[in-house]
C-alpha cells in the first residue's frame, strides 16, 4: 500500500468507468480525463457521496501506480486494454 502520488491523476484518466459520474451520466471512456479532475490532478468530488464506488475502491499501490505519473498512465492503459480482450 502507498499514498497517492501528488500531481498524478492517472486513475482518473486511463481507466474506463462504466458507472455514472456527476456530469458524466454514461461514465467515461478509457483515456478520457474525468471532468472532476482538477488542474493539480486532485479529485474535486473525493469527499462527495456522488463519487462512484469504483473510484472509492481504488487503492494506490506500486504495482499499479509504478514509480511516476507516466508509468502509472502506461500501466493502467495496458490493464484497460487487457480487460477488453
Amino acid at each position: 500500500m502507498m499514498d497517492c502520488r501528488a500531481n498524478c491523476g492517472a486513475c482518473c484518466i486511463a481507466p474506463s468507468i462504466s458507472s455514472p459520474i456527476p456530469g458524466m451520466p454514461n461514465g467515461k471512456p478509457a483515456g478520457v480525463r474525468c471532468i472532476h479532475l482538477t488542474e493539480d490532478y486532485r479529485c474535486a468530488i473525493f469527499e462527495s457521496i456522488d463519487r462512484p464506488s469504483v473510484c472509492g475502491g481504488f487503492m494506490a499501490e506500486l504495482l499499479i501506480c509504478g514509480n511516476s505519473r507516466l508509468e502509472a498512465l502506461n500501466i493502467l492503459a495496458e490493464l484497460e486494454g487487457c480487460q477488453s480482450e
